[in-house]
């Protein structure tokens, strides 16, 4: 037990993140004497146009012990079994990358690399379970006993952004946090430490603490605009810098699957509600303008528009640190990663379940920074190169899709595309976000098929096996409720899917 526990943390920002961090600090610091606070302002607003997960939320409402129906339907949620992918690589092209894998391990070796010694009989997709439900619009939870076929996929959520904080607001302030209504308008730092020693408000109020989490969003009002901490742009591999929302009617019961749909420019959204849809179209305002996006946007929406669209700025990359000193930037104050795979929650998940494990006490040794920037970078780092590979290997012929296709990749991303090329296999690095699975599922649906496979087990026995899967995989998918059922049944908001078939 620390001889100089925090005190007082200060959480300088709301939103999905800010309220992310006041609920786990609460759970995570329940029993002891430091008090939470958060600081957020009505003045500024949310985007508010729906928001995407990946599984990993799971592990963050079960720390946080919430019931599933109760969030899904105070947040009018819905389920996610993955992203199709419509256009991407060529217009006409379609692919899943779909929560789970493709199988079983045969002899040793994963899926993908007995279907490519079968010369791919048919599309990869029709290995996954999560990709043949949600073709299906239906959805269950996969059934407990992993033994079974029923086992093999993870979903996650979509569910209102503004709804999910106004949630964990409920949750934090029941246990304790404190939040104070103000804007921030200056920062005093501690002339001997460096640290931030309190910030004051509009009104003239100062607040003190001795752990501060930067929730502000892309302003980084502390790690950046106190501290000065620098920012690493990689707007040259990720040149998307702009997004036009809007949010629209629901156009027929929700689809299990976000969608995502490239663009002459970018690529557009589609997020699936109880009560609305959520979209909007990501481009890079160096190929298009903002005038040409609305209009890309407004043309591939489905229902009425509920509101004027709105545009928003930012560019991709992420702080030289996310720990500088007494400050812990979280979410958007950190970095951004284009929302291509749904990683800004778990961003904000993984870093605040980092700290949680590296909490410090008043001394803030700085190997527990160390560690927190180094773990954080790579994370980051991963999911980067990730998002590159949608990119990389288009064959579109726009001018951003041909500047995207002739870039310079990252060495981390050269060599798992090697390794891919030349073996089938792709080599996993520390603090990696995507498995195996994933990997293959973007890079065979983007066409880039290795040279050779590993498999040297029997055609025509593997023939069988897959073809046995496929048969068993759609069965099962076609015996499963419809998405809109399974939601009116268990969880459904008031006045949300009376009329979803």
């Amino acid at each position: 037990m620390s001889d100089h526990p925090i005190a007082k943390v200060l959480i300088v920002g709301g939103g999905t993140a800010g309220w992310m961090s006041a609920a786990l600090l609460a759970r995570f610091l329940k029993g002891t004497d430091t008090r939470i606070t958060l600081l957020e302002s009505e003045e500024i607003g949310t985007v508010g146009v729906g928001e995407a997960t990946v599984p990993l939320l799971h592990q963050f409402n079960a720390a946080l012990g919430l019931n599933e129906n109760e969030f899904v339907a105070a947040t009018n949620g819905s389920f996610k079994l993955g992203i199709g992918f419509r256009d991407w690589g060529h217009v006409g092209n379609h692919f899943f990358h779909g929560f789970g894998d493709h199988g079983a391990a045969i002899d040793g070796l994963s899926p993908h690399h007995h279907w490519l010694a079968a010369g791919q009989p048919f599309p990869i997709d029709e290995l996954s379970l999560s990709a043949a439900i949600a073709a299906r619009g239906r959805f269950a939870p996969p059934a407990a006993d992993s033994r079974q076929l029923a086992a093999d996929y993870a979903y996650a959520f979509h569910f209102d952004a503004a709804l999910y904080a106004r949630y964990l607001r409920t949750y934090a302030e029941n246990r304790g946090v404190t939040r104070i209504e103000g804007r921030l308008t200056s920062t005093a730092l501690d002339p001997r430490t460096g640290h931030v020693a309190s910030v004051t408000l509009a009104d003239g109020r100062t607040l003190a603490a001795d752990l501060f989490l930067d929730c502000s969003g892309f302003a980084g009002l502390l790690i950046e605009q106190a501290l000065q901490t620098g920012y690493e742009d990689w707007t040259h591999w990720l040149p998307v810098d702009r997004a036009v929302v809007v949010p629209t009617s629901r156009a027929g019961p929700p689809p299990s699957a976000t969608l995502s749909t490239a663009k002459e420019a970018g690529w557009q959204w589609r997020i699936p509600l109880q009560h609305r849809e959520g979209n909007g179209h990501v481009y890079s305002s160096a190929f298009t303008t903002d005038d040409r996006a609305r209009d890309v946007l407004l043309a591939g929406i489905a229902g009425e528009p509920l509101a004027e669209t709105r545009i928003l700025r930012f560019t991709t990359g992420r702080r030289r640190r996310f720990w500088n000193r007494n400050v812990v930037a979280i979410g958007l104050s950190g970095g951004f990663l284009e929302p291509l795979e749904s990683t800004s929650i778990q961003l904000i998940q993984t870093s605040l379940f980092r700290l949680t494990e590296l909490f410090p006490d008043r001394n803030f040794a700085p190997e527990l920074a160390d560690r927190f920037n180094r773990e954080t970078i790579n994370e980051y780092e991963r999911v980067r190169d990730f998002l590159i590979l949608h990119y990389s290997p288009s064959q579109r012929p726009e001018p951003l899709w041909r500047h995207v296709a002739n870039m310079a990749l990252p060495d981390t991303l050269s060599a798992k595309l090697e390794a891919w090329k030349a073996q089938a296999e792709i080599p996993l690095l520390e603090q990696e976000s995507y498995r195996e699975p994933s990997w293959v599922s973007i890079l065979l649906g983007n066409g880039i098929v290795p040279h050779t496979s590993a498999s040297s087990a029997d055609p025509s026995l593997i023939a069988r096996t897959l073809a046995n899967r496929r048969r068993d995989i759609a069965h099962l998918a076609d015996s499963l409720p419809l998405h809109a059922a399974y939601i009116r049944r268990h969880c459904a908001a008031p006045d949300s899917l009376g009329e979803a078939a």
